[in-house]
């Protein structure tokens, strides 16, 4: 028996479907891409502190004062970040050094509402100890 015509469901979807659909795919992006990105920024900062701590040893002890040698603190930092493939930057004076990493994360499904990357980064710092 066939029906033909009236009375037969033609395949339509309601647009609440498609607005659900659309609110569910855009929450999973939030939460999967979301958690990406905070990953990174761990990431990142865990870099910049060891880093940072790297560099900081690099110290110069003169009538009791401890300062920073700042070409080595700096070369030693910035080796650190190479060895770990970080990209980032390295502030150095006597005082103390500043390691600054940067990443971006490429998103999957918020790059389907145009979302294609998030850029993120991390600062830390590191003193010279006297102890």
């Amino acid at each position: 028996m066939s029906r033909t015509g009236t009375g037969c469901d033609r395949g339509s979807v309601s647009g609440f479907v498609v607005v659900i659909t659309m609110a569910v795919l855009a929450c999973a992006g939030l939460v999967i891409d979301g958690a990406r990105v905070v990953g990174a920024k761990v990431e990142a900062a865990d870099h910049a502190e060891n880093a940072a701590r790297a560099g900081a040893q690099e110290i110069i002890a003169r009538d009791g004062v401890v300062t920073l040698d700042v070409p080595k603190a700096r070369q030693r930092a910035s080796a650190y970040l190479a060895s770990v493939g970080a990209h980032g930057s390295v502030e150095v004076t006597p005082a103390g050094i500043s390691v600054t990493v940067s990443e971006s994360v490429d998103t999957t499904l918020l790059s389907l509402v145009g979302v294609d990357t998030r850029s993120v980064s991390a600062t830390r710092s590191a003193d010279p100890v006297t102890e």
